[in-house]
């Protein structure tokens, strides 16, 4: 991959962009439909394959436009199904994306930064630092990357069911570039997917999650992992500029937004001793009564040095106890993909980390084949 391309990108141009673009170059705007269904529905990786546009367009194109996607370091997948990739992006740093089948369901887990900017205490991912967001280009490859994995693109056959950005990186932190992929993802000559399938996670950037009610409808999950300010600061950071109350609030103006009855996830991570204990849960159901959602518990996935345990079956299954007795709809996440390092909280990558965060803890080093060998990721 070029670190410094001259040419633009097509799979990173949403639908009004690719408009724009086509103006520029002085042809009809009915061109954008055109190649954004081959790029997205056909997954063409070229422009020859472009068969209802005309030679001489596709030579234009072809001048000032490339079809490009990263390199794929690694390709396992996990004693239950649960795969997993690690991918090298521009500047040589790589991210992690997880493909997780249940049923007729697919659910892929996309990054949309390498590393993240944030430090929540319990992720690994954030252990490792922060080197820069992801382009629109290269969150929309990770799709493609997923939907090729089952072989040649078919517009009829939905092989990612569902898409969540709660990968590396936290998607609010990269607006512009995360919303442009949204629409792409949910466009109908795009992938087409319901906005009831596509699912941002944020740990509470309030101000752009005001802005995200603005310019989409797209389904919204929150990270909150602990009911009370002191605790939150500890392990999600950015609670110390807008803590929870705040962060209800803009979730109540989120749903207020919508055109229709939907309930924001609260993602809440269960580590043994820190908040999974009976008080913490009663304190949950009062922030949780405030707002129209549903609760996904989820046991703490261990790495190395992240000083934290997963709770006891019984401390999990008392803590669900108390939140449905209160009315409050439950579910307890199924750990997939651990024994890849594919479970939520796991993802680590390769960062070249800019904020030197990743010096203060033991980097987390695993050795995997690829392609006869040895990366460590």
């Amino acid at each position: 991959m070029s670190e410094t391309p001259s040419k633009i990108n097509l799979l990173g141009l949403s639908p009004a962009k690719l408009e724009a673009f086509f103006d520029e170059l002085g042809e009809k705007r009915f061109r954008a439909t055109q190649v954004l269904k081959w790029l997205h529905q056909q997954g063409a990786s070229s422009f020859d394959e472009m068969t209802n546009i005309s030679k001489t367009l596709r030579a234009k194109l072809a001048e000032v436009a490339e079809i490009r996607e990263p390199e794929i370091l690694l390709d396992k997948t996990s004693r239950d199904g649960t795969r997993k990739w690690v991918i090298r992006m521009d500047g040589g740093s790589a991210i992690e994306m997880v493909l997780i089948p249940e049923g007729d369901r697919r659910t892929l887990c996309v990054s949309s930064q390498v590393g993240c900017s944030l430090d929540c205490s319990f992720c690994s991912t954030g252990k490792q630092g922060y080197n820069r967001n992801l382009s629109t280009a290269e969150i929309i490859a990770q799709l493609r990357v997923a939907i090729r994995a089952y072989g040649p693109f078919d517009p009829n056959e939905r092989r990612v069911s569902n898409v969540v950005f709660m990968g590396m990186g936290e998607p609010l932190m990269n607006f512009d570039n995360v919303v442009d992929a949204i629409q792409l993802m949910m466009d109908d000559n795009g992938y087409g997917l319901s906005k009831r399938r596509v699912t941002l996670s944020t740990s509470g950037v309030v101000p752009a999650l005001d802005k995200l009610r603005e310019v989409s409808d797209v389904s919204l999950a929150i990270s909150l992992h602990a009911a009370n300010n002191d605790l939150r600061d500890e392990l999600v950071p950015i609670n110390k500029r807008y803590p929870i109350d705040e962060l209800i609030a803009a979730c109540k103006r989120y749903l207020e937004g919508l055109n229709d009855k939907r309930v924001i996830t609260v993602e809440y991570t269960l580590i043994e001793g820190v908040n999974d204990q009976p008080q913490h849960a009663r304190e949950l159901v009062q922030v949780l009564r405030q707002v129209p959602c549903k609760l996904n518990l989820i046991p703490f996935n261990p790495f190395p040095n992240s000083g934290y345990r997963r709770p006891s079956e019984e401390a999990i299954q008392r803590f669900k106890d108390i939140m449905i007795r209160a009315s409050i709809i439950t579910t307890v996440r199924r750990t997939r993909g651990d024994d890849v390092d594919a479970a939520c909280g796991q993802l680590v990558g390769q960062v070249e980390d800019r904020t030197r965060r990743s010096q203060k803890y033991i980097p987390v080093v695993q050795e995997e084949p690829v392609h006869g060998k040895t990366e460590r990721v």
